[in-house]
């Protein structure tokens, strides 16, 4: 009876008071450190899909992790009560591409590291993995040809296919590589990168691209954000 008493007042008891001025900086460098790395995804990153809009999720998901460490984190009550709350969390929202899944776990490592009150290993830590990001990408010669995505998305029929829309941008570019094609029974997607002579020729490309189908929806994006 003793043994079960002393367990139930180890988890109700706090280890240690949280201090204000900690939490405040801890959020502080938190926001600091999740715009460096919006602004290295968004200029280093390789994501067909809005980088600049997805970036926008990293310094919420970042501090939200922070908070939540700094306040379970001194009790382990509060630490187990938190496994039970997460269980009922069901995300929907598909990632389609590695990379940034890959920087949604830096953000909650970043989340981690502040929260637990481990801001030089967490700053450290961040400035490692910013440069191997900046050095992968500065040796790397940036096609100048290639200088848009090309995003197109349409119903599933006859008069568009995957040949049809290939051969349609090979007519109206001077380049193009394809990037990344999905199907199903209703809707097809193909995302390229293209290059263009002027902006007449882009002009032309989607012009011809929605002849094909009153369905075919385009989004030409650079290497920062849609245009």
């Amino acid at each position: 009876m003793n043994k079960i008493e002393t367990f139930q007042q180890f988890l109700s008891t706090q280890s240690g008071q949280i201090s204000f001025v900690g939490f405040i900086i801890n959020l502080v460098l938190t926001a600091l450190l999740t715009y460096c790395l919006s602004e290295l995804y968004i200029r280093y990153g390789r994501s067909l899909s809005n980088r600049k809009l997805f970036a926008q999720n990293f310094m919420v998901l970042a501090l939200t992790t922070m908070i939540i460490i700094t306040i379970i984190k001194s009790s382990l009550a509060l630490s187990l009560g938190l496994v039970g709350a997460l269980s009922i969390i069901r995300f929907r929202s598909a990632i389609k591409e590695p990379e940034e899944l890959t920087y949604v776990f830096v953000c909650i490592a970043i989340g981690l590291g502040m929260g637990a009150s481990q801001g030089l290993i967490t700053i450290v830590g961040f400035m490692f993995v910013a440069g191997i990001v900046i050095l992968r990408n500065k040796n790397k010669q940036v096609d100048g040809n290639h200088n848009l995505h090309l995003t197109v998305s349409a119903t599933n029929d006859e008069n568009v296919s995957l040949d049809k829309i290939v051969k349609t941008v090979e007519n109206n570019s001077l380049a193009l590589d394809l990037k990344r094609f999905d199907e199903n029974k209703e809707m097809l997607e193909v995302a390229f990168l293209v290059e263009f002579s002027d902006f007449n020729q882009l002009e032309k490309a989607k012009s011809s691209l929605r002849a094909m189908n009153d369905s075919v929806t385009v989004s030409f994006m650079d290497n920062k954000g849609v245009i």
